[in-house]
């Protein structure tokens, strides 16, 4: 079939298997350039179809030939429907990875359920021994806790007053005012439940009771801070409480692996165009400026250049993993420089519908949104048929 993108507010429901291939083998291709001194051998990337999981599990295996194994749903096409971009990704890098004499694997399932959990220490245990990074990259908007079966919902909501400020439509780039309601104690409860670092502990759990942890294991998860002019729908809204109880998870688990030599970490990342970004009021305009000002002073980076500058900067360099106060990787640096938010918040200021694309990379926002799922990528015929079933090799 031709397959066009087809979206629905900050969704797109359609995905082409060539145009997500290509997006992959480009990352392959960074790496691959940029070989790393030392990096680690076996790695266990959970949420490895998208984004930083997916970055992640790039620079470890093609930067330092490291066996993986990449835990993400089941997302088949199925009839006139296509495959999600994750399956798309998974497919490449699993063909990519098998033709460089690589060892991986594909755990498919909710990596919120302890079945997941099991079947991915079984595997590793049989095909690897152990792992030495675990890399916890899951991003959802709803959970299922695997002990109780209750559901929790995540919102994207300021706490204790509502907010307003500029928001845009990037498919059209309209400039208009957004007002945001407080979210309940419910809410706030809910959202912690689903993005904090309970499913993170669970897995590491898992995997210490199954005997596949390595000495010296490292595990990471993500977080964003992201400036003042943000902070009250991220930092210090329902988001920003899930991240802090992700960032005390990490302290309590660094406890936890020191007795064999580990560590844990949470990786603050810069802003990134993401699905989730995408969905946030206020923040795909930001990011729109944010662009602006970083491509031109030849700072901005993508996934690929946050996880490989992550590895061969921070996690493997040779010497102790540099830190901030709190005991967080800091890789947000180009993106918090006081030029760089100066600049950004003058821009802001200046901001309607009828400046947007003169002063911001609106357009860059709204093609890396669309590259996100194999769409505006050059050197793709999308005019061409292609066949929507795409098998992933090494499922387990």
């Amino acid at each position: 079939m031709i397959i066009k993108p087809r979206t629905r507010g900050f969704i797109c429901t359609t995905s082409h298997p060539e145009g997500c291939a290509k997006q992959v083998q480009q990352q392959i291709d960074y790496v691959k350039t940029r070989p790393l001194g030392k990096g680690p051998k076996n790695v266990l990337v959970i949420g490895a179809s998208t984004g930083y999981g997916l970055a992640a599990r790039i620079t470890a295996a093609f930067g330092a030939g490291a066996n993986t194994v990449g835990v993400y749903r089941r997302s088949q096409a199925t009839g006139a429907r296509t495959a999600s971009a994750g399956w798309y990704n998974s497919a490449a890098f699993e063909k990519a990875a098998q033709e460089a004499g690589l060892q991986s694997y594909s755990v498919t399932g909710d990596a919120f359920s302890k079945e997941t959990k099991v079947r991915t220490a079984e595997l590793i245990s049989k095909e690897l021994g152990q792992v030495d990074l675990i890399v916890y990259s899951v991003a959802t908007a709803r959970k299922t806790d695997a002990n109780t079966g209750q559901s929790y919902n995540s919102v994207l909501k300021p706490i204790g007053e509502s907010y307003s400020n500029k928001t845009v439509n990037f498919h059209t780039g309209e400039i208009s005012m957004v007002t945001l309601e407080p979210a309940t104690e419910q809410e706030i409860s809910e959202t912690v439940a689903v993005m904090g670092g309970d499913d993170w502990q669970e897995w590491i759990d898992t995997l210490r009771e199954a005997g596949v942890l390595a000495q010296n294991a490292i595990t990471i998860a993500y977080s964003y801070i992201g400036p003042e002019l943000t902070e009250r729908i991220y930092r210090e809204g329902t988001i920003g409480q899930a991240k802090d109880h992700l960032e005390a998870t990490a302290k309590q688990l660094d406890k936890q692996l020191e007795t064999q030599g580990g560590h844990a970490y949470v990786v603050v990342s810069k802003a990134l165009v993401t699905q989730s970004s995408s969905a946030i009021p206020i923040v795909p305009l930001y990011m729109s400026a944010l662009y602006k000002v970083m491509k031109e002073k030849g700072i901005h980076e993508g996934t690929i250049e946050q996880m490989h500058r992550l590895f061969a900067d921070r996690l493997y360099s040779g010497g102790d993993v540099p830190v901030d106060q709190k005991g967080r990787i800091r890789i947000d640096d180009w993106e918090m420089r006081d030029d760089v938010q100066t600049e950004v918040a003058k821009l802001w200021d200046a901001l309607t519908t009828d400046s947007v694309y003169e002063l911001t990379d609106l357009e860059g926002f709204r093609r890396e949104f669309f590259q996100l799922f194999g769409f505006e990528t050059e050197g793709i015929d999308y005019e061409a048929e292609v066949d929507t079933v795409v098998e992933v090799v090494n499922v387990k």
